[in-house]
């Protein structure tokens, strides 16, 4: 990728906090979404939500989840949305110019992973122990930045895999800078669906891409572990010590449970959704890794 100026880092300076207000609705509009436990109904994409209102804004907002859509309550489209509204397509709407939507949906996923590397990057960047990578990652953010302002022909065009796959090796050059000094478990991509972790020690370890759906996760030790991309649906944090973990994000932590005794990092806020008390009783030391029968 070619370099160009160093854009502030900070998530609200790159806009990178969703911000509905300024945004057509897209993740209501563009994704598809199938009937389960996260919707409650079907929708293909391109295709409104039934509870997506004329001014873009959802009619039962405040009753997601008792209305059987908590899978929206999770999703976050690390300011993607109003990217693309305000900026791709200059503020004028799908509503309002019906032959440029089917460009838009397809642009919005692809805007939407490049902010999510942005908020890797910019996190990255944080990092005092990756500092020897700080002037690639640098270089690395303010490229991916360049290409959120690109036309919509362009970014529709865009090798995002391949893009990714560039950042994402900077990214795994950071991680391993941070959790250098700790010879933490690699637990990378593993099937770890319903794991009987509690009490466990994951300090430091490789939990890049794990599918940790449904594990028990209680008093675990997560300190300084990587957890970008881990699928942490169902999965029970409750007493566990999340301090110091890396590219662990708002929309992970809403797919999961915890509790008041939950430790985050400092940067993320404990979902509205989880136990406002502590759960007594919460295993400590380690655990065994297997799976609880189905």
């Amino acid at each position: 990728m070619e370099s160009s100026t160093l854009p502030g880092t900070h998530p609200r300076e790159l806009g990178l906090l969703a911000d509905c207000e300024s945004c057509f609705g897209l993740c209501c509009v563009a994704l598809p979404f199938s009937a389960s436990a996260d919707f409650a109904t079907d929708k293909d994409a391109g295709q409104p939500c039934r509870n997506l209102r004329d001014d873009f804004r959802c009619s039962i907002h405040s009753q997601l989840r008792e209305r059987g859509f908590p899978g929206c309550t999770v999703y976050d489209c690390f300011g993607a949305g109003q990217k693309v509204s305000q900026v791709t397509f200059e503020g004028t709407s799908w509503r309002e110019a019906p032959g440029t939507a089917r460009q838009m949906y397809a642009v919005f996923p692809v805007m939407r992973q490049l902010h999510e590397l942005l908020w890797y990057l910019a996190e990255a960047l944080t990092l005092e122990p990756a500092r020897a990578v700080h002037a690639e990652l640098g270089r690395a953010l303010a490229d991916v930045e360049r290409l959120t302002r690109e036309s919509a022909g362009v970014l529709e065009q865009l090798d995002v895999a391949a893009i990714r796959a560039d950042v994402n090796a900077l990214l795994l050059r950071a991680s391993e800078l941070v959790r250098g000094g700790r010879k933490g478990k690699d637990r990378r991509g593993a099937d770890l669906i319903g794991a009987r972790l509690a009490g466990a020690d994951l300090r430091a370890a490789n939990l890049r891409g794990a599918y940790v759906i449904g594990a028990d996760l209680r008093g675990a030790d997560l300190r300084e572990s990587d957890l970008i991309g881990a699928d942490l649906r169902g999965a029970d944090l409750s007493g566990a010590d999340l301090t110091g973990s890396i590219f662990l994000t708002q929309a992970q932590l809403n797919a999961a449970k915890g509790d008041a005794a939950t430790r985050l990092p400092a940067t993320l806020t404990r979902p509205a959704h989880w136990s406002a008390t502590r759960h007594e009783g919460v295993p400590r030391g380690g655990g065994s890794g297997r799976r609880r029968r189905r």
